[in-house]
């Protein structure tokens, strides 16, 4: 196997250089990265080498502005190891991997885990999810495919959502992002980011929302309302008389959390992001269980939540388990139950709510900046509806204000 390492940026070049890199098989015995698609393979591929490069090197006592910059390449050519699942010659590249390995850090997220999650099975299309958006084996990751551009926006705001998250401790609405690579399979590049699921990786989310403040084309269109589980906007929202019922305190965490983020993403000049609102409906997942249970009570294998099992977290037996793994080692989860640690943007319903349910909200889409496309498109809707008319292209100022008056009135 031919492996060609560049890297730019100071930090990566304290890897030892030296022949230790036959240890990157020791894990192969399980690990053969088989995935439908070549470029997961490969990405699984890189994610495991990435880490286990990372693990090696001693973690920097500060981040410097080149770590910003900063990126890990490797070649590989004749690959001739586990063939029948990775293309023959194929590249792979980080971005900023001591930034990733910082605020994987920062929110809980062990490296070892994030290893697991994403490479011991590979992550797999979501049913209903946009092109290119990928849930981790086990539910903990969304993998998305993004463009280049969204790469450069990426590098653009990424050392003041450090430090955002450094102010806040991790405390925030904003998407989690852990990782951002790029895999070249074939001489074509596939831009991939990485974050935690903002759904639960246990309970299932029976009706969702994505929330923008604006009624102008706001509407889930036919086609999507026919889906399984659709996406609903706006005024689909106020049509269907929806509420999140949360206490008063509850209420008032989520707005605090919400007024910093928008801050943030006003200072940066970004807009058009939505909150991306998930509702689990608890008596109905009872009721979902306790059909699913009927019919065959020796099938073991049925998860708890009327979803396909998904594969055993820990099935090998070893730790570690990937990012909600050391849950199953606890008392089982009951009905509406989650994990604070794990379900991070998860909220219950308060009691006396008219439903027992669970909230998930977070935003979301939050790489777009007031830019040249914006200002055209204000400039061809405010002829088409009229300067004071409730559209979705306004000033990033005017957007934060309306987004959070309409946020603030979802509360019942």
């Amino acid at each position: 196997m031919m492996a060609s390492h560049s890297s730019t940026g100071p930090m990566v070049m304290l890897a030892p250089k030296t022949k230790t890199k036959k240890k990157h098989f020791v894990q192969q015995k399980v690990k053969v990265f088989r995935a439908s698609d070549p470029v997961l393979s490969v990405f699984m591929w890189g994610v495991n080498h990435s880490i286990n490069d990372l693990n090696q090197v001693p973690v920097p006592v500060m981040l410097l502005p080149d770590d910003f910059k900063a990126n890990t390449k490797i070649k590989v050519n004749n690959h001739l190891f586990n063939k029948e699942n990775l293309p023959g010659h194929f590249k792979f590249k980080e971005y900023c991997p001591q930034v990733f390995r910082n605020l994987r850090e920062r929110f809980g997220i062990e490296d070892l885990d994030y290893q697991v999650s994403l490479t011991r099975s590979p992550p797999v299309k979501g049913e209903g999810q946009g092109e290119g958006l990928f849930t981790s084996y086990d539910r903990t990751l969304v993998v998305k495919q993004i463009s280049s551009e969204d790469v450069a926006d990426m590098h653009s705001i990424l050392s003041e959502y450090h430090q955002h998250i450094v102010k806040c401790h991790g405390n925030t609405l904003l998407p989690q992002f852990l990782g951002m690579y790029r895999v070249s399979v074939e001489s074509e590049d596939t831009y991939l980011i990485v974050m935690r699921n903002m759904f639960s990786h246990r309970l299932v989310v029976h009706r969702k929302y994505d929330l923008k403040g604006s009624l102008v084309s706001r509407e889930a269109s036919d086609k999507e309302k026919v889906k399984e589980l659709p996406t609903f906007k706006d005024v689909d929202f106020r049509n269907n008389m929806q509420k999140v019922y949360v206490t008063e305190e509850q209420k008032e965490k989520i707005m605090e959390k919400l007024n910093r983020d928008v801050d943030f993403l006003v200072k940066l000049k970004i807009m058009d992001y939505s909150l991306l609102l998930g509702i689990h409906d608890v008596g109905r997942a009872e009721r979902e269980e306790e059909e699913a249970e009927e019919p065959s009570c020796e099938d073991e294998g049925e998860a708890e939540n009327g979803l396909n099992p998904a594969p055993q977290v820990g099935s090998f037996g070893t730790s570690p388990e990937g990012i909600a793994g050391y849950m199953n080692s606890f008392k089982p989860l009951g009905p509406g139950e989650f994990d604070p640690y794990v379900d991070v943007y998860a909220v219950k319903s308060a009691p006396g709510a008219p439903q027992r349910e669970v909230y998930f909200m977070g935003l979301i889409d939050v790489l777009t900046q007031y830019d040249t496309k914006k200002k055209a498109a204000h400039a061809a809707k405010t002829v088409k509806h009229g300067a004071g008319a409730e559209i979705s292209t306004v000033h990033p100022e005017q957007y934060a204000k309306r987004f959070r008056d309409f946020i603030s009135t979802i509360f019942a």
